[in-house]
């Protein structure tokens, strides 16, 4: 049997990437720190995945998986040595620290004779990982290694829509190894990074130039997520359905959206219609209270979502890019400055210091100076957001058509 590594048994691990190998026939061998969650593993060799649908859940069964303890670098190297595929989903942050055992893992596969490429889909929120970790890559595995990296590792990267909610309690005293998942369940790969064939993967989606995926997910996606979190937070709701179900957080999400759609039609001659459906969807999405999302944990680490080339702000200078006014997303970059839950540090710090002075924070958290067109927006909603009470929503919707029809 064909053999897939996965490099993380989290949430997108075992409720994704995990999945979509062990449907396409592979063993999949699961790699990871968690040593009770291994153990269950080893224990079962397969694990449950609850689909919330519109209407309800459906059960299903991952199975043919198994586990490798993430300490022991010497069976995770012989484990990669062997493989078929593998893909990564262990945070940005984590990639440094498996680099090393990655290149352990290939000079084994090379030292043994074996010429056949791998490819390694990675799963990660970074733009441009697949360089992230090339050079990760490059530097452990030394000079005499670095020909065969360059011709026999496909570092592919993978855009990753599916929503994978925090499992209740409830559900993890059914099973430990259980993840919820929405039904939306397609893989964008980034189609010229692979060497040799392309694997036969259920749901893969190679596609050509890669860019725009990678921008669709972060500047639609992405931002009309935080979008709503943000809005949501100030009219003190616990979850991001609630927030959908609200008709003028929805209406201003659906136009934040809307302006990033214009903005990555034009650069990349992608169909406005089809960006528009894309929206729509998102929204749709979105709203799924099965999924039991949380405003909080969709909001959190606004001092990474509101970055000068994040979701939020480089959304807004996308727009900017090709004439289209960003008022909708501006306001959304506002409303990033009033997210201030109180187990959020990060969040507590931006909303301190748009507070103490939005101008300055707007320089030191997005890069924008005072007088660029977007943080003239953002402290127009922001003063509106920050003094008019209940009003405060109707009055921003009215000054951002006040911003979108100015000469």
């Amino acid at each position: 049997m064909k053999k897939a590594i996965m490099y993380g048994a989290g949430n997108i691990g075992r409720g994704f990437i995990g999945e979509l190998f062990s449907k396409s026939g592979y063993e999949v061998v699961f790699i990871d720190i968690n040593a009770a969650l291994l153990e269950r593993l080893n224990k079962e060799r397969s694990y449950p995945i609850k689909v919330a649908g519109s209407t309800g859940y459906r059960d299903i069964w991952v199975k043919n998986v198994r586990g490798i303890n993430a300490a022991d670098i010497d069976a995770v190297a012989e484990e990669i040595a062997s493989a078929d595929i593998m893909a990564t989903a262990v945070g940005v942050n984590v990639l440094s620290k498996i680099a090393k055992p990655i290149a352990m893992g290939l000079k084994k596969r090379w030292e043994s004779g074996s010429i056949n490429p791998l490819n390694i889909i990675i799963c990660e929120n970074l733009i441009d990982a697949n360089h992230y970790l090339h050079d990760l890559l490059k530097t452990e595995l030394g000079m005499e290694y670095h020909e065969l990296l360059e011709n026999k590792v496909g570092l592919v990267e993978a855009s990753i829509g599916r929503m994978v909610p925090v499992v209740t309690p409830e559900m993890q005293a059914e099973n430990p190894l259980l993840v919820c998942v929405e039904e939306y369940c397609e893989l964008p790969v980034d189609k010229d990074a692979f060497k040799g064939p392309i694997p036969e993967i259920v749901n893969l989606r190679p596609f050509s130039p890669f860019s725009f995926y990678i921008h669709r997910k972060l500047f639609m996606h992405n931002m009309g997520h935080a979008t709503t979190a943000y809005l949501g937070f100030l009219r003190n709701y616990s979850y991001i359905w609630e927030a959908c179900r609200d008709s003028s957080i929805k209406l201003i999400a659906l136009r934040a959206l809307l302006e990033s759609s214009a903005a990555l039609s034009k650069e990349h001659g992608v169909p406005f219609e089809e960006l528009l459906n894309h929206a729509e969807n998102l929204l749709f999405r979105f709203g799924n209270k099965l999924l039991g999302d949380t405003v909080e944990r969709v909001g959190k680490d606004p001092i990474r979502k509101l970055s000068v080339n994040d979701r939020l702000v480089g959304a807004a200078k996308l727009c900017l890019k090709h004439g289209i006014k960003p008022v909708y997303i501006s306001l959304g970059i506002a409303s990033g400055f009033m997210f201030a839950p109180e187990s959020d540090t990060a969040a507590q710090e931006v909303s301190k210091a748009g507070r103490d002075d939005l101008i300055a924070a707007l320089k030191h958290y997005c890069g924008l100076e005072k007088d660029d067109p977007i943080s003239t927006m953002v402290l127009g909603f922001y003063n509106i957001l920050n003094k008019e009470g209940e009003a405060a929503f109707e009055k921003v919707i009215e000054t951002a058509e006040g911003f979108k029809n100015a000469g």
